[in-house]
This record gives structure tokens, sequence and C-alpha cells, in this order.
């Protein structure tokens, strides 16, 4: 009796010491963005395309990863200067600064709201942007991959002016208008 109860107790001491390493190899962990990660905005113009990048984003990440394989995606927060974003031309960077109202909503900012995995390299986040003090919650399509210890998020989402309550800009007395589509597109890279 006393040997079936030892054998019990080396069974339940393995059983709780092989779950304890599968807590670890999937627990839940907080990461940071990366400086590597990008952000820009592409549109149109009736003299040529444009775009607009940055590199200065911040921002957290609370993320499962198991077996290098993201498999939880708990939040996301992602604050980006808003003036951090720039052009080829300083006269350009001047009037996206004024139709972001940057005197008055210094950042760009997107909170997740809910991950849904679609399969193994593609997400589906639903969160809120906050572009020029207006608020709209998007959902995004994401695709993942992890390479040499570094998970990268990479997505794009369709806007306009509108939805942000900003005017399309004009330059030269109205001759040089802007398209009213955007296109905000993010490659973020976590260190895991």
């Amino acid at each position: 009796m006393v040997k079936m109860k030892s054998q019990k107790i080396k069974i339940f001491a393995f059983i709780i010491s092989f779950l304890g390493i599968i807590s670890v190899a999937t627990a839940q962990k907080s990461y940071t963005v990366d400086s590597k990660s990008t952000f820009s905005v592409l549109g149109t113009s009736t003299l040529h395309d444009w775009e607009m990048k940055s590199a200065s984003g911040t921002g957290t990440a609370n993320l499962t990863i198991t077996n290098d394989k993201l498999t939880h995606i708990e939040s996301i927060s992602i604050t980006l200067l808003a003036e951090s974003i720039k052009s080829e031309k300083k006269s350009m960077d001047k009037v996206a600064y004024e139709t972001l109202k940057t005197d008055k909503n210094k950042n760009i900012k997107y909170v997740l709201k809910s991950a849904e995995k679609v399969n193994e390299t593609t997400w589906e986040l639903t969160g809120t942007y906050t572009i020029a003090g207006t608020s709209k919650l998007l959902k995004t399509t994401v695709k993942t991959s992890i390479i040499k210890d570094i998970l990268t998020l990479q997505g794009s989402n369709k806007i306009t002016f509108n939805d942000f309550g900003m005017k399309s800009p004009t330059a030269l007395l109205g001759t040089i208008k802007t398209g009213q589509d955007l296109t905000l597109k993010f490659n973020l890279n976590f260190n895991l």
C-alpha cells in the first residue's frame, strides 16, 4: 500500500512538473515595439502619388508565443508622434500637419479591441485608430511571421480623410488637390 501511494505521488509530481513546463512554454508576455518598426501613409494628388513615413512608433503588445508561433493576442497599443511622419518635401509635411491638426493632436494612436486567428500566419484585428482627434473602429487583416526571434505584424487599412474629420488638402491656390483615399501601412517588429 505504501509502495502504491509512493507511485501515485511520483505520477502526480510528474504531471505537475509537465504542466509547469507547458505553462512556461505558452506564457503570455509583454513585448515592446522595436525601433525597426515602420509606419507609412500613401495617397494621391492631381500632381503625383505620394508617401509619408515614420519609424518613431512606440507601444506594447501582450502576446502568447508557443513553439515559435503566435497563438494569442491579448492587447496591442501603439502611439505615433504625428509630426514624425515625413515626406521628401517640407512644404508637403507642413500641409499634412495642418490637416492632422497636430497643434492640438500630437499623437496618432491605435488600441486593439479584439483579435481573431484566421490561420497560422493571418489574424483579423479590430481596433480603434485615433487620428486628428477623431476615433474610429476598424478591422485590419495582419500577416505574422517569426524569423530569428523577431515577431513581425504587417498590415494596412484603407481610409479617407472624411473618416477622421479631416479635409483633403490642396496646394497652390487649389490647383493641386489631394485624393480623398488614403492607405495606412505598418510593419510592427517585436523582439522575442
